[in-house]
């Protein structure tokens, strides 16, 4: 994934950059949205700029399925398409999601060497007042040490919500728990790759329409990085 990072891709997640927390229900819901960012940042790395970011997700008793994607303005935007499994009950959500990019072998090609494919289990619990998850690559691109031995890239995220000002916020910080070169470069060992905090306000269009505004300022203290996006969603 280092080589992906590099020509500007990824999500590498999906985000969807954050699992899937769904209370069970018995009706089937679904959703479909889209992002409009200024900037791509993801777990502290720089994946690209201004870009469109659709989704949309089916579920049905805890249980969920998800696609988002990301294409940017120019020809030469690497785009990217993710699926995401999940299930959630009360704060507890585990998942798996497959990254794919463009910039590389067609997407039914699944070598073992050779993919632009990554696989990644989540496991996470919101408590309320603090989210905690956990991500590791298990198959596809994992990521590898300087050994040249699989690492089985890990990431583990800490997220907490508050309301100040009239404005709904979520403060950030994310790292990697070893030496691996899918995150920050190939930083070895322990390295935390993000520290930010984001705020979003609900502009009222309609008497029955919002549009979510935010923005994001974000600090990558493994590589020295510091960004400010921001983005609507619709």
């Amino acid at each position: 994934m280092k080589g992906l990072l590099k020509k500007g891709g990824a999500w590498i997640a999906v985000a969807i950059l954050s699992p899937a927390v769904l209370m069970a229900q018995d009706k089937v819901e679904a959703s479909v949205g889209a992002d409009l960012m200024s900037g791509y940042i993801w777990r502290g790395q720089d994946l690209g700029n201004v870009s469109i970011q659709p989704s949309l997700s089916i579920a049905y008793k805890g249980f969920s399925l998800s696609a988002w994607g990301s294409v940017g303005f120019e020809k030469s935007d690497t785009k990217e398409f993710d699926l995401t499994l999940g299930y959630g009950i009360g704060g507890f959500s585990v998942s798996v999601t497959d990254y794919w990019f463009n910039n590389g072998p067609a997407y039914f090609h699944y070598g073992a060497h050779d993919t632009n494919h990554t696989f990644e289990a989540q496991v996470g619990y919101d408590f309320g007042v603090l989210a905690v998850n956990w991500y590791t690559n298990f198959a596809g691109n994992v990521g590898y040490n300087s050994d040249g031995d699989r690492a089985y890239a890990s990431y583990i995220a800490l997220s907490a919500p508050f309301r100040l000002g009239g404005l709904d916020w979520e403060a950030t910080v994310g790292a990697t728990p070893w030496e691996n070169d899918f995150y920050n470069g190939g930083k070895n060992g322990f390295a935390v790759s993000e520290v930010g905090i984001k705020a979003t306000k609900e502009l009222k269009i309609t008497d029955s329409w919002t549009l979510p505004v935010f923005a994001q300022a974000i600090w990558n203290p493994a590589t020295e990085g510091a960004y400010f996006v921001a983005g609507l969603s619709f």
